[in-house]
């Protein structure tokens, strides 16, 4: 009897299993299946954990929990299709929380949901400061920064990498997200940033658009 590999490798991340989620994606490698399949099984299983987040049917421990499965999946399968010379990204995004605010719950979760919908995540961790960012965007390209801040006494710290973008003529070029526990919609268009989102799921529908305006 021939194991159904991509439904096993989908109860292996709705169960928060890491282990098994790498085992699997590995096994859909093994059996030369079409791995863009694969992916779109992950990517998948991340809308629908987002989706039932957004309507309270699911807490942060389960979303961080599938996230974590997600990601072992994803590292076998995207570097399979990169030794194949089949990546396609919708963008290049770089990642990191401010200066000041060592937070990486919620940056860790924007980075799955956008990695899993076909973005380039460069992830500069924690305590960026706002040269690092701006360097950052110019060394890959960038085509939207995401900022994010949880502490309200670093929050100017997300105005100050626009102001420093915008001294280094990169503004044009590059989209600005911004979140955080600290953030709000009304604060996100004072500081003049392009997209905003309260929680990590919306993080892929708000990059979409931007790289679409872009």
């Amino acid at each position: 009897m021939k194991v159904d590999v991509l439904g096993r490798l989908k109860r292996a991340i709705v169960q928060f299993d890491a282990e098994e989620s790498k085992n699997w994606a590995k096994k859909a490698v093994e059996e030369k299946i079409d791995l863009i399949n694969a992916l779109d099984v992950v990517t998948g299983v991340m809308r629908e954990v987002g989706d039932a987040f957004g309507r309270g049917e699911l807490f942060l421990p389960e979303l961080m929990g599938t996230a974590e499965a997600m990601k072992s999946a994803m590292s076998v399968i995207q570097g399979e299709i990169g030794e194949r010379g089949r990546v396609k990204t919708l963008g290049i995004v770089v990642l990191g929380t401010v200066y000041g605010d060592i937070h990486n719950i919620g940056k860790n979760l924007v980075s799955t949901f956008l990695t899993a919908e076909g973005f380039e995540v460069i992830d500069l961790g924690v305590n960026v400061s706002s040269k690092r960012f701006v360097e950052a965007a110019r060394k890959h390209k960038a085509n939207i920064l995401a900022i994010s801040s949880l502490m309200t006494t670093t929050v100017p710290m997300q105005k100050e990498v626009i102001e420093v973008l915008e001294k280094e003529r990169l503004r044009d070029g590059v989209k600005v997200m911004v979140g955080g526990g600290a953030i709000t919609e009304e604060f996100a268009k004072s500081i003049g940033a392009d997209g905003y989102g309260a929680t990590a799921p919306e993080a892929p529908d708000i990059a979409k658009k931007l790289v679409r305006i872009h």
